[in-house]
C-alpha cells in the first residue's frame, strides 16, 4: 500500500483573526483520489466541511465539499476558504469550478505568499440552485 501526503489547511472563513469565524479544511490535490479516501480525510478532519480541489487543464480549479459523513452539493465558507488558500499559496488569481453550479468563485489578489493577502472575492451563491423557493409572506 502506497502512502500519499495530502496537504491540509484549516481556514477560519469570515474571521479577522484565528479561532474566530467558520472553520473549514482545504486540501489541494494534483488529481482526484477515490471518494472513499476523500470521505476518510473529511472524517479525520472532523470539521463541518472539508474542501478538495484539483487544477483543471484549461485553467481554474475543480472543487468538491465533504462533511465528516457525506459529500455535499455546496458550502459557501469552504469555497471562500479554498479561494484564500489558492491566493495565499498558489497564484494571484483563482476561478473555482464545480459540477453544480459552475464558476462559483472568481478572486484576484495583488500579493502572493505574504502574511496578509488583500483580495477581492466575487462569490456566485453556490447554494442558490439548491434552495427551495420561499413562499411570499402574508401581509
Amino acid at each position: 500500500m502506497s502512502t500519499r501526503r495530502v496537504p491540509i489547511y484549516q481556514v477560519d472563513a469570515f474571521a479577522p483573526a484565528p479561532f474566530m469565524g467558520n472553520p473549514a479544511a482545504v486540501c489541494p490535490l494534483e488529481e482526484w483520489l477515490p471518494d472513499e479516501t476523500l470521505m476518510a480525510i473529511a472524517a479525520e478532519n472532523n470539521l463541518s466541511e472539508t474542501a478538495f480541489f484539483v487544477p483543471e487543464a484549461g485553467g481554474g480549479y475543480h472543487l468538491r465539499w465533504f462533511t465528516p459523513t457525506v459529500e455535499v452539493n455546496c458550502c459557501g465558507h469552504a469555497t471562500l476558504a479554498t479561494g484564500s488558500v489558492i491566493l495565499n499559496r498558489i497564484e494571484t488569481e483563482v476561478i473555482l469550478h464545480t459540477t453544480r453550479p459552475p464558476d462559483i468563485l472568481h478572486a484576484t489578489s495583488n500579493c502572493l505568499n505574504r502574511t496578509k493577502v488583500e483580495a477581492v472575492f466575487r462569490l456566485h451563491d453556490p447554494c442558490a440552485h439548491h434552495r427551495r423557493p420561499r413562499s411570499p409572506s402574508p401581509r
